[in-house]
């Protein structure tokens, strides 16, 4: 997808990175206080997405777990369910899924983790440990 705005140099139009309008729909949906249209989604967007590539950001963020739908009418109302980080978060789980080898791929990934991540890491999982003990 190409992001369609004129800065008026000439320059052809920056494509946008993986995820980015995602991202940008799960914001639009989170500053609603309550479920909403796809109109509305767009419309906050800055109406310059076709209305069928709103729809199909958001059937793919329902495909994930990110956003949930409600019938109305014939259409949905929209309601977001996780923020950035969590679908960053269903995005990795979805390829560790894909992975036969999960404890080689996890393995490779805490590895290549900076000590500054790998701490984090560390201290969140010494979090949830305790949590689930008391």
């Amino acid at each position: 997808m190409v992001d369609g705005a004129d800065d008026g140099t000439g320059a052809a139009p920056r494509r946008r990175g993986q995820g980015e309008l995602e991202a940008q729909v799960l914001a639009a949906l989170r500053e609603a206080s309550e479920p909403v249209p796809v109109a509305w989604v767009r419309e906050r967007l800055g109406g310059a997405l076709a209305y069928t590539t709103v729809i199909t950001i958001l059937t793919r963020l329902w495909a994930k777990g990110a956003v949930e739908r409600e019938r109305s009418g014939r259409s949905f109302r929209w309601t977001a369910v996780a923020d950035e980080a969590g679908l960053a978060a269903l995005r990795m789980r979805k390829v560790l899924d894909a992975e036969a080898d999960r404890q080689a791929v996890l393995a490779s990934f805490v590895t290549a983790l900076s000590p500054n991540d790998e701490r984090l890491l560390r201290e969140l999982l010494s979090r949830e440990a305790e949590e689930e003990e008391g």
